[in-house]
């Protein structure tokens, strides 16, 4: 099999490490030359990944032509906010009849849609019936590492659903399928911004009983946006909802969580974005999410009140107590 990993970023260069180890001749784009010729010659991603031994078939490339050149399977790994670019840019180049799988966990932020709703906004429609999302709880650090990991994939087309499982199964890598292609992007992207809420928890040293607060009531607020998107509310129950909902607030490799982490320290979010050095999407999401939210009606507190901490400057400590202090209501 030869497959095309669009985006050398962390997660991107993960996908493409469980791919390779199967022994796929598997291209990895990316506009960074230095970084290519790295993979190439290294045989590492020395910015997103240092240290990480990738295997042999892993094939860098700044050429989209070429990362797409008679490709079996296409994995975009663009963030969500810069995908689109990205993917007009690719569409020149895809091959027919082959499953497109978007990894990215955002919400665009001018138009609000979900990365497949992106990828079919762009594409002609005879490849809409092959797009896929993939997620779940999955570092990027820990796959390459080799550490047991298990995610989901959803499709229109169970087929398509299928060829991905196929293609990515490995003993360490396992894969389930899903036909609820809103739910399991939604998850992905909502979590993010939860991250940062229990990251700010943590932060200003609120304890335990808060941090799992805000997870459960998260992913309450999740479970309610996806399901006025059309989104099934058991997925939020799973790998792609609180699998990667609790990997997300608790786990330190989260850059979504340390972003939260330094806002209750009392960080500004641009020293935080600086010190960070990579995307944490669920900074924008928190935009695109609130923006959806007060679109659809739906009853989210907590992301309204991250998006004032986030951009309007309110403080941390108040927001959560407001939180605490609404009025009372029943759980369900």
């Amino acid at each position: 099999m030869r497959v095309a990993v669009i985006g050398a970023g962390s997660f991107g260069t993960a996908l493409a490490f469980v791919l390779g180890s199967k022994g796929f001749t598997t291209r990895l784009w990316g506009r960074d030359a230095a970084g290519a010729l790295a993979i190439n010659e290294r045989h590492e991603n020395v910015r997103y990944l240092p240290g990480a031994k990738l295997p042999d078939t892993i094939v860098g490339t700044t050429s989209l032509a070429e990362a797409l050149d008679g490709v079996d399977l296409v994995v975009s790994a663009i963030p969500s906010q810069a995908a689109r670019i990205v993917l007009v840019e690719a569409s020149a180049h895809l091959p027919d009849g082959v499953p497109i799988v978007t990894a990215a966990k955002g919400i665009e932020e001018e138009s609000l849609l979900v990365p497949t709703d992106v990828l079919e906004a762009v594409l002609p429609e005879r490849f809409h019936p092959y797009v896929a999302a993939i997620s779940g709880p999955s570092f990027a650090r820990e796959i390459v590492a080799g550490y047991p990991t298990a995610v989901t994939v959803a499709a229109h087309w169970g087929r398509v659903a299928r060829r991905v499982q196929e293609a990515f199964s490995s003993r360490t890598f396992r894969i389930y399928t899903s036909p609820d292609i809103i739910g399991v992007q939604l998850g992905a992207a909502l979590k993010n911004v939860m991250a940062i809420g229990a990251g700010i928890v943590d932060g200003l040293g609120f304890g335990h009983n808060a941090r799992s607060a805000m997870i459960t009531r998260g992913l309450a607020e999740m479970t309610r946006i996806a399901v006025a998107m059309g989104g099934n509310p058991v997925t939020l129950s799973g790998l792609a909802g609180m699998g990667d909902l609790v990997l997300t607030c608790t786990g330190d490799l989260s850059r979504n969580r340390r972003v939260g982490l330094a806002l209750g320290q009392g960080k500004s979010l641009q020293q935080i974005l600086a010190e960070l050095g990579q995307v944490a999407e669920g900074v924008r999401t928190t935009r695109s999410a609130h923006a959806l939210a007060t679109k659809l009606g739906v009853d989210a507190p907590i992301t309204h009140q991250l998006h004032a901490i986030l951009f309007d400057g309110k403080d941390a400590r108040a927001s959560l107590l407001e939180l605490m202090t609404r009025n009372p209501k029943a759980e369900f």
